[in-house]
C-alpha cells in the first residue's frame, strides 16, 4: 500500500507508513499486493564478503560495493526488496578482511618500494661522488675549506660567494660547514636532484624546494645547502670529511661512504637512540639490530660501500673488519672494539683510515 501523505510504498496490512509514520485509514490508502523478494546484491555482497576471508582480501572490495548499492536499493524500494542483514554482514566482513588482510599486504610492499627507492638514491649518489672526485683532486666531497670544521649549519646558504657561505678566511682557511653542505656539492656541482637525497621511509624529510624559503628567483646551483632546515631535506648520513680521514677514490673498497641516518644522532623528526648499552654486536639478534638505523623499522640500512655497491645491511656493523659504520672505534690499539665502538660526541673523529664515522646534521644542542 503507498502512504498517502510522503508516497512510499508499505507492506500490505502495514497500520502506519515505515518512513513518515503516518497513520492509516481505509479511506487514505490504496492496497495492493507487492511481490517482497531478497536483495540478489545483498546475497552476493554476503558470499563474496565471505570469500574475502579465504582469498587473502581480493574479493573484499566488490563486498563492500556490492553491499553499498544493496542497502540503497533496499531503502528505496518501499518494501518490495529485503535482506539488509545480509548487505550488513558482507560489508562488515569485507571491511574486516580489508583491515587485516589487504592493508598489510599495502604497507609491506610500500615498505619494500621504499627500501629499493632509498637503494636506488644512494646508489645515484653514489655515482655522482665519483664523478665529482675525478675533477676535485679525487677527493669525494668535502665542502668548506680543508681546515673548516663540521657544524650544524653554514654561515649562510644563499650567500653569493663560497667565502661568505662558510664563513672562510680571507685565504679559504678555517670556517665551518656542515654535512648537508657537503651532500649538496652533489646538486651544485653534478646536478643530482634533491628528491634523491630524502628517502620515502624517513618520515616528515620533503624535497628541497628553495621557492618555499623565498628564493623564486635562483637556481639550484646558486646555493650552498639544503635552505636554512637541511636536516628536513636530507635524509642520509655521510662518512665525516672534515678531519684527518676524509675519504678518497683510493680509500678502502668496503669502507661505507653512505647510508640511512646515524641512529644514535638524532634527526628533526625522531629522537636518538639513547641507552647505547642495549646494543650488543655479539649478543642476541635483537641486541644486535638495537645498532640499526632507525628508518627502516630498525630491520638494517643502506649504506653505499667505496666501490660503488649498494646493499640493505641486517646489522651496523657491516664496515671494514666488522667495523660499525654509524660509531668509532672503542677501546685502544691493537684491541680495537670495531663492532661496537663509541657513539659519535662533538669532535670525535674516526680512530683510523679504515674506521667508518657516518654522521649526520642535527641542532647543536642536540650533537652530543
Amino acid at each position: 500500500m503507498r502512504c498517502p501523505k510522503c508516497g512510499k510504498e508499505n507492506p500490505d496490512g502495514a497500520q502506519s507508513c515505515n518512513f513518515c509514520n503516518c497513520a492509516f485509514t481505509e479511506a487514505s490508502v490504496t492496497s495492493k499486493t507487492i511481490n517482497v523478494r531478497v536483495s540478489s546484491l545483498a546475497i552476493a555482497s554476503l558470499v563474496l564478503g565471505i570469500l574475502s576471508v579465504f582469498t587473502c582480501g581480493i574479493m573484499a572490495i566488490p563486498a563492500l560495493v556490492l553491499g553499498i548499492i544493496s542497502i540503497i536499493l533496499i531503502e528505496k524500494s518501499g518494501g518490495r526488496l529485503t535482506g539488509l542483514g545480509f548487505a550488513v554482514i558482507g560489508i562488515v566482513v569485507s571491511v574486516v578482511a580489508f583491515l587485516t588482510v589487504i592493508l598489510p599486504v599495502l604497507r609491506y610492499r610500500w615498505y619494500r618500494a621504499s627500501l629499493m627507492t632509498c637503494g636506488s638514491n644512494l646508489s645515484g649518489i653514489g655515482k655522482a661522488m665519483f664523478i665529482y672526485a675525478s675533477d676535485y683532486e679525487y677527493q669525494l666531497p668535502q665542502a668548506g675549506g680543508k681546515e673548516s670544521i663540521w657544524a650544524a649549519k653554514i654561515n649562510d646558504w644563499k650567500a653569493t660567494d663560497k667565502r661568505t657561505a662558510f664563513n672562510l678566511e680571507a685565504d679559504s682557511s678555517g670556517g665551518q660547514a656542515s654535512i648537508s653542505s657537503s651532500f649538496y656539492l652533489l646538486v651544485k656541482l653534478v646536478e643530482v636532484t634533491p628528491k634523491s637525497f630524502v628517502c620515502p621511509g624517513d618520515s616528515g624529510t620533503k624535497e628541497f624546494n628553495p621557492a618555499k624559503y623565498g628564493a623564486r628567483d635562483r637556481e639550484l646551483i646558486d646555493f650552498w645547502d639544503f635552505g636554512p632546515e637541511p636536516t628536513k631535506h636530507c635524509s642520509y648520513s655521510y662518512h665525516i670529511p672534515y678531519g684527518p680521514y676524509p675519504l678518497t677514490t683510493s680509500s678502502e673498497p668496503g669502507m661505507a661512504v653512505a647510508a640511512d641516518r646515524n641512529p644514535w644522532i638524532p634527526s628533526p623528526f625522531v629522537k636518538a637512540k639513547k641507552d647505547f648499552s642495549k646494543f650488543d654486536p655479539n649478543g642476541t639478534p635483537e641486541e644486535q639490530i638495537y645498532g640499526n638505523a632507525i628508518v627502516h623499522k630498525g630491520d638494517g640500512q643502506n649504506v653505499l660501500f667505496q666501490d660503488g655497491h649498494v646493499s640493505f645491511e641486517k646489522e651496523s656493523f657491516c664496515g671494514v673488519k666488522n667495523d660499525n659504520i654509524y660509531t668509532f672505534w672503542g677501546g685502544s690499539a691493537p684491541n680495537w672494539d670495531r663492532r661496537k665502538g663509541i657513539p659519535h660526541q662533538i669532535g670525535s673523529q674516526p680512530a683510523s683510515r679504515v674506521d667508518s664515522l657516518l654522521v649526520n646534521d642535527t641542532t647543536v644542542a642536540n650533537q652530543k
